[in-house]
């Protein structure tokens, strides 16, 4: 999935003491890695280290670094432009589609694919897309992608037309952009000439289009993804399609790609090598930004101040900008807290509570902007409150829990004193002399934040509302999808320091608030709001998504938070091609060059 939940696993992650030993002696545009092309085009980035290559995701397998380290070794068939003149904003330098044609009833979606080939010189064909959708409609559960109704459960039919051409028919007529978007854009050619067995001896057949034989070479090739440190060894991902091979990958460490000599696409690497680097934290990783010896690397939110000083050095400092939105969740499944969660005043008291603005101005220093509904704003607009359905308003906040039954003792712990269901009240399942008191769940390791957390408990504590926050070291902790049947305890959760969650090209919410949706953390449920959400999704009006957003804005699924950008990008002056930074977060090193 292009858009996934806990951006810590996109920051910059774990690496070994002798990463940093080894870059510590270079310099911005210098010396490059052994290896390296006698040009020198080599170019070292910031960046935590994939943990998976199988063009496949699994979950707990979607970082943005694995979508980044897997589209250069295995392209997608569509590739996305956000706000370009294709009318399904594809981004056809990028894409292995040369085009996709919608027929008349708009059940059928036809793909022409570009003519290109597998690094050991067979062609890539529609049948080796078809090979990718078979072990997806055999394994779809262990899919993360997969959403029940969803792909490939809306395909009726997947048809290899000739070499490069193939057609999916839908089981209904679903809007263009969405299905295009959203539904086609995991779509990717796997060498089914190389991969389709069940063994590394094993003869290739035509397994994968048998449900059974099919789950066998699925398992084969997961289990062969399960071991990163055989990455570079391994026969099987030696057969690549993209403008990148891999030159060697340390487990938790270095991780070298080299450009593709046997690539036969238009986008064709200009550099000869890029060099993956990860960092321990932020500032292992900005101490050495600042000494100049990494080609593009990222400024902390915390040391914004020192843009200028970066720049002298002779860096390009430029903010990357996300397609995305940031939220606390809200666990309305909590036997205890989601009846607190249902009440809706409830809800709004806590959203004027949240000082978006100024959190945005003072704690991310300008790098964040506020969130104010499930559409994020265009991609660089400088964004405030205004027009939002909620701003920063503390009295309006008291007052809504006072009008609806709750004695509010600021710094202290507000109660109900009105139980009941009628106006006034505090609502179904909250008995009388309940306190106000959560506790918010966060990712550790952001010293923004962990100020903001901070700025937040405060303001709470005015009306009353006593909040606990819990820092954990793992994304996974904090963005649980409670299980049916399963005990659901947590109150708050909050997973946000680079943005809660990244959208493909069309920002429709079947996958985050619609009931019982894959990633609705707190299950939500709203009948108007699954209404809307299918709107979205099958109707052609182009006001569907706006109207989906305005109710969703008011009505809170979760409370909604400051939306930093990705992060302050910085790159030596001599690298182009970087710029405008993709704002769905793929990376295309192959378009780099040095000046």
């Amino acid at each position: 999935m292009r858009a996934t939940i806990g951006r810590s696993s996109r920051a910059i992650g774990a690496a070994a003491a002798a990463v940093a030993l080894l870059l510590a002696g270079c310099t911005a545009g210098s010396s490059t890695p052994e290896g390296a092309a006698a040009d020198g085009s080599s170019v070292s980035v910031a960046m935590t280290t994939p943990t998976w290559i199988l063009p496949i995701s699994q979950p707990g397998k979607t970082g943005g670094e694995n979508d980044i380290f897997g589209q250069a070794l295995y392209p997608s068939v569509f590739s996305y432009d956000l706000g370009g003149e294709d009318e399904y904003n594809l981004d056809h330098e990028h894409s292995v589609a040369e085009s996709v044609e919608v027929s008349e009833d708009g059940l059928t979606y036809t793909t022409a694919l570009k003519d290109l080939e597998w690094s050991d010189g067979t062609p890539i064909s529609a049948r080796d897309v078809e090979f990718w959708f078979n072990l997806i409609a055999a394994n779809k559960e262990d899919w993360a992608s997969y959403t029940e109704g969803g792909f490939p459960d809306n395909v009726e039919s997947f048809d290899v037309i000739d070499d490069t051409t193939f057609s999916i028919t839908t089981t209904e007529v679903y809007s263009p952009g969405w299905y295009i978007g959203n539904q086609l854009n995991s779509l990717t050619p796997m060498p089914q000439h190389a991969w389709d067995k069940t063994s590394d001896e094993g003869e290739v057949e035509d397994l994968d289009r048998d449900p059974d034989t099919a789950q066998d070479v699925f398992d084969y090739l997961v289990s062969a993804a399960e071991d990163p440190a055989s990455y570079a060894t391994d026969d099987l991902w030696s057969t690549v399609s993209g403008p990148w091979t891999l030159e060697s990958f340390t487990p938790g460490g270095e991780v070298v790609l080299a450009a593709n000599e046997k690539y036969t696409g238009a986008d064709a690497a200009e550099l000869s090598q890029v060099v993956f680097q990860p960092f321990t934290d932020d500032t292992s990783q900005f101490n050495l930004l600042r000494s100049g010896g990494i080609d593009y690397g990222y400024i902390p939110p915390n040391a914004l101040d020192q843009q200028e000083i970066i720049e002298q050095n002779g860096y390009t400092v430029e903010p990357w900008d996300g397609w995305s939105i940031t939220y606390v969740a809200l666990n309305f499944a909590n036997p205890e807290s989601g009846p607190l969660f249902e009440q809706k005043y409830l809800r709004q008291a806590m959203q004027q509570l949240i000082d978006q603005e100024s959190i945005s101005e003072v704690v991310w220093n300008d790098a964040a902007s506020p969130t104010c509904g499930p559409v994020p704003q265009e991609p660089g607009a400088a964004g405030t409150s205004e027009g939002c359905a909620y701003g920063f308003d503390p009295e309006a906040a008291t007052t809504l829990l006072e009008d609806n039954g709750w004695d509010v003792v600021p710094d202290g712990a507000s109660t109900c004193v009105n139980p009941g269901t009628g106006e006034g009240q505090c609502g179904e399942g909250i008995e009388e002399g309940r306190e106000l008191a959560f506790t918010m769940t966060s990712q550790s390791g952001s010293t923004a934040g962990s100020r903001m957390m901070a700025e937040i408990q405060s303001q709470f504590s005015q009306a009353g509302i006593g909040l606990e926050i819990k820092e954990v070291p793992d994304s996974v902790a904090v963005s649980q999808v409670c299980e049916e049947g399963e005990e659901c305890s947590w109150d708050m959760s909050f997973f946000g320091s680079q943005g809660s969650w990244y959208y493909p090209v069309y920002a429709s919410g079947e996958r985050l608030f619609a009931t019982d949706a894959p990633v609705n953390l707190g299950s939500y449920s709203d009948e108007t709001a699954d209404e809307l959400i299918d709107a979205t999704r099958f109707s052609s009006d182009p006001e569907a998504l706006q109207e989906y957003n305005d109710y969703l804005a008011e009505d809170l699924p979760v409370l909604w938070m400051p939306n930093p950008v990705n992060k302050v990008s910085a790159f030596s002056e001599d690298l182009t091609g970087i710029s405008p930074q993709d704002p769905m977060l793929r990376m295309y090193p192959q378009d780099w060059t040095r000046g």
